[in-house]
């Protein structure tokens, strides 16, 4: 994608229609939470933050980006082969370090994961004991369907309530772009399961993206053509969110 300075990313949000947004700190940026903790400390009215850190990322340090706004840590949990498939990001192991103050702070643990993976990592982040949010729901070949053991596994977390999931990326499950038809099901299916555990993204500007540049206005357009009831669709882009 092109450069993404905050600048463009708040025109984005006044161009789709958000009051607030939450930025996540992106793998490109490795390990560096600069520019979204600059962003986060000049629009403190308007945005929160998702950030990463090592496990020699001290509490005060923490604490520190809470009073910025960060709000949650996120993990790389996805996996090809049985390896990490981007080396970039922190793992989940590290989560164990940092789940007192995460949890003194009120802060979730935010998941990039393959669904397929999620029978084998839910006991994991059982013992964690966090709220979870996994990331573009569930990140999986929409191909497969919404019946995998995997995808049906956060179904169940979402539905038990301590896990969330982004109604977003549907362009990363799908690469028939511009409507992405095969993510639909998984996004209904959510809706169905637990609306109160939901919240939506944009995914801008759409990082290490395969196929065709998405439009986050269209994203928006489709979330609201698939989720018909506008009670729901209030609660998952304003109040889970704000919660």
């Amino acid at each position: 994608p092109p450069d993404a300075p905050c600048e463009k990313y708040l025109a984005m949000l006044d161009t789709v229609g958000f009051d607030r947004g939450v930025l996540v700190q992106g793998s490109a940026h490795g390990r560096d939470n600069s520019a979204m903790l600059d962003a986060l400390a000049n629009h403190r009215d308007r945005l929160r933050g998702v950030a990463v850190a090592d496990a020699d990322v001290s509490a005060e340090v923490l604490r520190k980006w809470h009073q910025i706004g960060v709000r949650g840590l996120r993990f790389n949990h996805f996996l090809r082969g049985g390896q990490l498939h981007y080396k970039g990001g922190i793992p989940l192991a590290v989560a164990k370090t940092h789940a007192p103050v995460m949890a003194e702070l009120g802060w979730h643990l935010q998941l990039w994961i393959d669904a397929k993976d999620m029978p084998d990592t839910v006991p994991v982040l059982k013992e964690i004991g966090l709220p979870v949010v996994v990331d573009h729901m569930g990140r999986t070949d929409a191909r497969a369907g919404i019946q995998t053991a995997g995808f049906q596994s956060l179904l169940r977390a979402v539905g038990e309530g301590w896990c969330w999931s982004k109604l977003s990326g549907a362009h990363r499950l799908s690469q028939n772009a511009p409507d992405y038809p095969e993510a639909r099901a998984f996004h209904e299916a959510l809706v169905r399961e637990n609306p109160e555990r939901l919240v939506w993204g944009g995914d801008w500007p759409h990082p290490r993206i395969e196929g065709k540049m998405p439009n986050v206005g269209h994203l928006f357009e489709l979330f609201q053509e698939w989720t018909r009831d506008a009670a729901v669709r209030q609660r998952i882009l304003g109040n889970n969110p704000a919660r």
